[in-house]
């Protein structure tokens, strides 16, 4: 028996109540593990949202030590965001945590790490919400997405306020009062207990965000330069690049207006994330590029990006798959009513992402675990 791990990223909520962080994924990553002649025991990683990068490592260990404590059984990390590097720091040589675990006797056991749209050289994004306004936008955009995966759509008035305010991100000016309406209405859908929970989960936020701050740029080239990678570990990472927002793209939403107010809040945020100076823009070694002038046509520029994470910051030692998709795509968050569960897009980004693609990248992630 093998034992995966599915380490949630910036934010990410393990379980809260019907909406499940990785809850598309674990299904068909035993189904292909299974083809693949693997036996594994898939466990959700419980992380704490925006702790940072040393804290989460060590709830990452002491889930491995709860629930695969003995034996010589392989461990496989897969983590999606800035889990992925949760899982790099845990399999670190010699590296300390604040845990009672023993990250060393357990990452000598790890076989593969896989990471999903990392940021491997940080987001211009982090940057933006460890800032008084940018931390309140934060608490507002990830209850929307909890509301959205949860009901399925947003209340075209609540949709109608929220594309505003993205459209005024670039210009620094947010209304406080306007977020607070926003807030309150996104609650109003929840039962009193689910309520609690979600308050409880920002809160959390709230009292610590030392995750925003570890993410940015600057905050990475130290990460990059003192974390190494663990000999005989197989090292990969799934990259993505979301429809760069245009004219066209909001042709092609059509005239549903919840499709139009969407595309404007990825608008907002594509730009953010594509601020990445030129200059500044992370290397790739020939396999790299190769992989992904396969998959794109072309390298990827300083600006592409999946919405969150810049796609030429994501990459990290073999690329397992690349995609056209959003963030939240490779999760399996994107439009699929017909599926039961189902799937519900985060933004609508004119990506195309589907089923098809779906299960072609898990395909290849289960591939690249069993080696």
């Amino acid at each position: 028996m093998q034992h995966v791990y599915l380490v949630p990223g910036f934010f990410g909520f393990a379980n809260l109540g019907q909406i499940t962080y990785f809850g598309h994924v674990r299904g068909i990553l035993a189904a292909r593990l299974a083809t693949h002649g693997i036996e594994a025991r898939i466990h959700v990683v419980r992380a704490h949202p925006t702790a940072s990068l040393p804290e989460r490592a060590a709830q990452l260990a002491e889930a491995i030590a709860a629930t695969a404590p003995r034996g010589a059984s392989p461990l496989h990390l897969i983590g999606h965001s800035s889990g992925g590097l949760d899982a790099r720091l845990l399999i670190a040589p010699g590296v300390s945590l604040p845990t009672r675990s023993k990250p060393e006797q357990l990452a000598r056991r790890v076989r593969s790490v896989v990471t999903l749209v990392t940021p491997h050289r940080g987001t211009p994004l982090a940057s933006f919400f460890a800032t008084l306004r940018g931390q309140r936008l934060l608490q507002m955009l990830s209850l929307a997405t909890i509301h959205l995966l949860r009901f399925g759509q947003l209340p075209i008035g609540v949709l109608l306020r929220v594309a505003g305010l993205a459209a005024r991100l670039d210009e620094g000016v947010l209304n406080s009062e306007l977020l607070d309406e926003v807030f309150g209405r996104l609650l109003e859908d929840f039962t009193v207990g689910r309520r609690r929970a979600v308050r409880a989960l920002l809160r959390a936020v709230v009292r610590d965000q030392a995750l925003l701050l570890q993410l940015a740029p600057e905050a990475m080239e130290l990460f990059n330069a003192s974390v190494a990678a663990r000999p005989g570990v197989r090292c990969g990472s799934v990259v993505a690049q979301a429809a760069r927002p245009s004219v066209r793209s909001r042709i092609a939403a059509g005239l549903d207006p919840a499709a139009q107010l969407s595309r404007a809040v990825y608008g907002g945020l594509y730009r953010l994330a594509a601020a990445t100076p030129h200059r500044r823009a992370p290397r790739t070694n020939r396999a790299q590029a190769r992989a992904l002038q396969h998959a794109f046509g072309r390298v990827p520029d300083a600006r592409a990006n999946d919405g969150i994470v810049p796609t030429r910051s994501q990459v990290w030692g073999r690329i397992v798959h690349a995609a056209r998709a959003d963030h939240l795509d490779v999760l399996g968050h994107f439009d699929d009513p017909a599926r039961e569960p189902r799937h519900v897009d985060w933004l609508a980004t004119g990506s195309a992402f589907d089923r098809k693609r779906f299960e072609a990248l898990w395909d290849d992630v289960a591939r690249f675990v069993a080696g």
